[in-house]
């Protein structure tokens, strides 16, 4: 009877919906693009739980919005361009990518955690100096709810000038991180993501 109630137990187990978990990297990077802005993160999506079953990943999506009285117009419509690779270059010395995969679905379960390294767009938009509520928005197949994962940004002045006149002009990319321990006392800010040179 009890191998019977352990039996019943491990197949209930291996039968449920995994739990996803969704954890962003210290580090986002920024990026100016013609009239527009790339947005690039590569968040860890795994489960802990083991499970026959899967979670398939059907789209992503970036909202950032600008703290105070800004009209939706004027906010960034962002989208899922494409998944890129990141690799160094030694003769530059930068950090560079190219195409890693068009944007489409993945699949998540135990022994196969992701690591997708998100390109987002937005046309005709341009970063303000501010500080940013932003959220990373994984959409689930079968009905299930998306997974949300929320984030604030600190845009300074300066990081906000390199990014419309990039110096060198080659060199756009600029990273932003939650992890610098010179903001580690700034209190309610102390997490949000900053350029690493402020």
């Amino acid at each position: 009877m009890v191998a019977l109630i352990i039996s019943l137990y491990n197949f209930a187990q291996l039968q449920r919906q995994p739990n996803v978990d969704v954890t962003l990297p210290h580090l986002l990077r920024l990026e100016k693009h013609g009239n527009g802005v790339r947005f690039y993160v590569q968040p860890t999506v795994s489960t802990r739980l083991k499970s026959e079953n899967v979670v398939v990943i059907r789209n992503a999506r970036l909202q950032l919005t600008l703290t105070g009285s800004i009209p939706a117009s004027k906010q960034p419509a962002f989208y899922w361009r494409e998944s890129v690779t990141w690799y160094y270059d030694l003769n530059t010395d930068t950090v560079n990518n190219h195409w890693g995969g068009d944007p489409a679905p993945f699949i998540v379960s135990q022994d196969k955690p992701q690591q997708p390294s998100f390109e987002f767009l937005a046309d005709n938009w341009m970063y303000k100096a501010g500080r940013y509520e932003g959220s990373l928005e994984l959409l689930r197949s079968g009905g299930q709810a998306p997974l949300i994962k929320r984030f604030c940004l600190i845009a300074s002045e300066s990081a906000v000038n390199e990014l419309q006149n990039p110096q060198p002009p080659d060199q756009t990319i600029r990273f932003f991180r939650n992890d610098l321990p010179k903001f580690a006392s700034s209190g309610t800010s102390s997490n949000c993501y900053r350029r690493d040179t402020d």
